[in-house]
């Protein structure tokens, strides 16, 4: 039985996708619907990204500058796509699209240990799931990331109007996107990075993600300029000096 949260008109509401798929197309077969992914592979011996965009944007918006970004430190590229974004097939759904996080992996063939699971935005669920279903991954990225998922749901929708109740909604959020959860169950490096002007999803969710993190393998950046849509380009130095942190902490965990 499918969830209330991948109600067809939470779907339409919440999501924006754009069609255009992204170059060296990498899909991935996840039984009903086929992702159009990108995996650029420079580094053989190197940690691979998993990165999991924000809402509306697709993987070719990061081509093929964050390939380059990465493989200078070292490192490979998945760019994850979601259903019906980017060319991908189906519809997106927010909890159909969890399930997709363990096909990425396994297609991949990647020991645990050499991923670094990166999440922007709505694409923090994702990188969560990923984490939480592989706790032994290397590192994990929060940018710009939701704390409560539910409190960005009720913005757009209303329970009856998914003909189900405020506890029913609820206890669907807590079953399948509770972000706590999920990311106490993870314990390696966590970089949590956050505009502290962001007019969309306030600092505060970063703070609260940050709090859940390990203390000793956390950081927590909160930039003074941009906004959501514009953390990593206005504070562009300071956040990859973090990133560059982060990755000298993945680098010396064991595993």
């Amino acid at each position: 039985m499918s969830s209330i949260l991948d109600h067809p008109l939470l779907s339409k509401r919440y999501f924006f996708p754009n069609p255009d798929p992204p170059s060296d197309l990498w899909p991935v077969d996840c039984g009903d619907v086929v992702l159009s992914c990108s995996y650029e592979r420079p580094q053989p011996q190197g940690h691979t990204v998993v990165f999991f965009h924000g809402n509306g944007e697709i993987a070719a918006d990061y081509q093929p500058w964050l390939m380059r970004l990465l493989a200078k430190r070292g490192l490979n590229l998945l760019l994850a796509e979601y259903r019906g974004y980017g060319g991908s097939t189906g519809s997106p759904c927010l909890v159909g699209m969890l399930r997709d996080v363990e096909a990425i992996v396994r297609a991949m063939g990647v020991a645990d240990n050499r991923i670094i699971a990166f999440g922007r935005s709505v694409g923090s669920i994702y990188a969560l799931e990923l984490a939480a279903r592989h706790p032994s991954i290397a590192g994990l990225v929060l940018d710009s990331a939701l704390a409560d998922p539910l409190e960005r749901i009720l913005l757009r929708v209303q329970p009856e109007e998914l003909g189900a109740t405020a506890a029913e909604l609820e206890a669907s959020v807590h079953e399948h996107l509770d972000q706590e959860r999920k990311l106490k169950s993870y314990a390696g490096p966590l970089l949590v990075l956050h505009a502290r002007g962001d007019t969309l999803i306030p600092s505060t969710h970063a703070e609260r993600l940050a709090s859940w993190g390990v203390a000793g393998r956390t950081e927590l950046a909160l930039l003074a300029d941009g906004d959501h849509n514009s953390v990593m380009k206005a504070n562009w130095v300071e956040y990859w000096r973090a990133f560059d942190r982060f990755l000298t902490r993945v680098r010396a965990t064991p595993g």
